[in-house]
């Protein structure tokens, strides 16, 4: 019969009446899951006088809308599509299945935008600082509706929907609205609530379907599985103003900074439990506790952002703005945080922005083209880790890392960001061979967009939260990274001291013997120790791969190892520069760190570990508690080097504090050897109490040393007027700071 035709339910019809809006290629477009503007066919339209409603709705037997209880049925147009005119203002839809089930929900598509031209505007200009606020999956109130509003940017996708295990993951049942020219696309949904599965289900320009978690989701399900979960993060109820208002001084050029740098996988579990990670609270309580105890003053926590891959540790993460959901959702994060704050220290996170993983749930060729990354590989593959390189230069993507660098400080009230692998976005070439990269403008090798990146985060952070410090992983000798970006600088508040480590710890793995051939790689350091604000990093890479751990790079018998790794953290602790220790290494763990166990807890119980632990636990006391140690760090004034004897491989300096701190004298012997008799220069007459001695019996040592300090002789030495004598025990290093008349 002319007009008749197949249902989706197979059944015969007479083809309904439409309205002109809903044409036969929109509504096959709609059918198809490929219409681009849903909102335009979709709800309620006015159209010859009569409000026509018109709805999508995928294996339904029968769709009709309530108004004030009266019923209206709406034709099958085709396929799934429904539409009748319909009087009335508000309505709800009722859908009834061919198993009888009947529905009823409001129709996400009579309910207005809720993104506002600020937004848009924000988000074109890629000024949008608070864009988590407008992207994302939020529980708010729409129309006098509570649901969840869907937002996300994919600006070259011909179509992208929203999918849940509440819509049978099916990308025609609620394809979103476009708003502005920005490539945002939103959608209301009432009725749904925190918890929700989600991806977005993105009709790409390449003509594929690519299901994407949530690029400003705020949390995960747990890996292996890959969708976003709607997660509720307002109204947490922060308890730490106290720390808030005075941390400033904490994270300060003068204060002292020690870091306990810490994957939370591996630092202890559950073994009565199958062996599973501690969670966020169970952390709150027994990390914070230790690290507390052990007198750190600052945990840095190895990425937290979402990350599908254990073996990464984090550093190729998915959800740069959701904690992982490994150790628990994000109010116990924040609870994490919170308590270390009421512990008195304070929470760097490791943060990455150099790179990000190729798996196919993430940014990769987000919306069908290479949005957040660059297209040619040349520029946007980094070849070492098989990751993708973000696109710095473009507007988006850069406000896209900094706002999720304020996000961290704003949501979760962390106290800093340490930026892994600075120096691979500063330089085109960086692990590359000649033809595999490709120059910046002027010929060269340098990243400018990356650079601009770089000073843009630091300088946004600092303006928005300069209580807090960002810190550099940068291994190349790039000129003024810890300098404000006003003046010339990358703008970070610190850098790690790279080749510190690196020099220092190939001396300290020598034989004895050959030490004294070299010397330099001890004093070295010193030449360049405040070009910038550095800290001296013992982190997690120079105990993996092989490497050992820091008691097997030691040299000679178990008790040598001991006493060798005891005085090198003396030199560490003493020598200008901010600590960082990762975590194991505080009590000489014997083995690498293996991500996938808890560190060696029954190691620490023995006598030469834990006397280690001991060791570090008073060196952060003596740190702590002596301005000389920490005020001028970062200031050669506070500096200054003692003769020492490089043919017996020992060494001295003075460490100077403000006018009136008492300063501080170190010596080190490297040398098996015990020196006697060793006349050594101070700077001020008087008494020299010995406050730390890395051979003491407390820390597993010969208790060799000076009684307890020594007095000063009018006998010049190392250009100062007065000397006092010393024993240097075998492989230790010795601290003496003058006695004060108040002391």
């Amino acid at each position: 019969m002319a007009g008749d035709r197949k249902t989706a339910a197979g059944k015969t019809s007479r083809a309904a009446a439409r309205p002109g809006f809903l044409d036969t290629d929109s509504v096959a477009a709609l059918n198809a899951g490929r219409h681009g503007a849903p909102f335009d066919v979709l709800g309620p339209h006015a159209e010859t006088r009569k409000r026509w409603i018109c709805a999508l709705q995928p294996d339904a037997a029968s769709v009709s809308a309530v108004v004030d209880a009266k019923e209206t049925p709406l034709a099958r147009i085709d396929g799934d599509v429904f539409a009748a005119p319909v009087p009335g203002k508000a309505y709800t839809l009722r859908i009834t299945y061919g198993d009888g089930t009947v529905v009823d929900h409001v129709d996400p598509y009579a309910l207005g935008p809720v993104l506002t031209d600020f937004d848009e505007y924000l988000m074109g200009e890629g000024t949008h600082r608070q864009l988590w606020r407008a992207l994302g999956a939020h529980v708010r109130e729409h129309e006098g509706l509570i649901g969840i509003h869907f937002a996300v940017w994919a600006p070259n996708a011909r179509r992208v929907s929203v999918v849940g295990d509440w819509n049978l993951w099916d990308g025609r049942r609620h394809p979103m609205r476009r708003v502005g020219a920005t490539g945002v696309w939103e959608i209301f949904l009432p009725g749904l609530g925190e918890g929700a599965l989600y991806k977005y289900e993105v009709l790409g320009a390449d003509g594929g379907l690519h299901l994407k978690a949530d690029p400003v989701g705020f949390g995960s399900q747990h890996p292996p599985e890959k969708a976003s979960v709607v997660r509720d993060i307002t109204g947490y109820g922060w308890k730490d103003a106290d720390w808030m208002a005075a941390r400033k001084e904490a994270g300060s050029l003068k204060a002292p900074i020690s870091i306990y740098e810490v994957h939370l996988g591996s630092w202890r579990r559950r073994w009565d439990e199958n062996g599973r990670s501690l969670s966020y609270k169970e952390l709150a309580r027994d990390l914070v506790a230790y690290a507390q105890g052990m007198g750190f003053t600052h945990i840095e926590l190895l990425p937290v952002s979402e990350y599908p891959f254990d073996g990464s540790w984090g550093y190729q993460p998915v959800g740069l703005y959701a904690p992982t959901i490994r150790f628990g959702p994000p109010h116990e994060f924040r609870d994490f945080v919170e308590a270390a704050h009421e512990a008195g220290m304070g929470v760097l996170l490791d943060w990455v922005p150099g790179h990000f993983p190729t798996d196919d749930h993430g940014l990769a060729r987000f919306d069908g083209t290479a949005l957040y990354e660059h297209a040619d590989p040349r520029e946007g593959f980094h070849q070492d880790w098989n990751t993708l390189i973000y696109n710095y230069g473009r507007t988006e993507v850069r406000n896209y890392l900094v706002a999720n660098a304020l996000y961290w400080m704003e949501e979760y009230h962390l106290d800093g960001l340490r930026v892994d692998a600075v120096a691979s976005m500063l330089y085109r070439d960086y692990s590359r061979s000649e033809g595999q990269w490709i120059p910046n403008k002027d010929g060269g090798r340098e990243n400018y967009e990356a650079i601009d990146f770089l000073k843009e985060m630091n300088s946004a952070v600092y303006a928005a939260h300069p209580d807090v410090m960002t810190v550099a992983e940068e291994s190349t000798s790039f000129p003024g990274v810890s300098r404000p970006v006003n003046f010339g600088g990358l703008g970070f508040g610190f850098k790690w001291n790279m080749g510190w480590m690196n020099d220092t710890l190939s001396y300290m793995q020598r034989d004895p013997i050959h030490r004294q051939y070299h010397q330099d790689n001890m004093t070295f350091g010193i030449h360049y120790a405040f070009s910038e604000n550095f800290i001296l990093p013992i982190s997690h890479d120079e105990v993996v791969h092989g490497k050992g751990s820091m008691l097997a790079k030691m040299p000679g018998p178990e008790d040598q190892k001991f006493a060798n790794l005891r005085a090198y953290y003396g030199f560490m602790w003493t020598h200008p520069g901010k600590k960082l220790l990762f975590m194991g290494c505080e009590f000489a763990q014997p083995e690498e760190w293996n991500h996938n166990s808890e560190l060696n807890w029954h190691a620490a119980e023995q006598p030469a570990h834990a006397g280690v632990q001991a060791l570090v636990r008073d060196l952060n006391r003596l740190y702590r508690d002596t301005p000389a140690l920490h005020v001028k760090d970062c200031d050669e004034s506070g500096f200054r080097w003692l003769n020492g004897d490089p043919a017996q491989s020992t060494l001295g300096f003075v460490r100077y504090g403000d006018t009136g701190d008492a300063p501080v004298v170190v010596m080190c012997n490297f040398t098996p050897v015990e020196r006697s008799a060793f006349r050594v220069g101070v700077p001020e007459a008087g008494h020299w109490d010995e406050v730390l001695n890395t051979d003491s019996e407390l820390y597993g040592g010969g208790n060799r040393g000076n009684l307890g300090g020594v007095t000063s002789t009018p006998e010049p030495c190392d250009g100062h007027p007065n000397s006092i004598v010393l024993t240097l025990p075998p492989l230790a290093t010795v601290v003496l700071r003058l006695r004060k008349a108040d002391t």
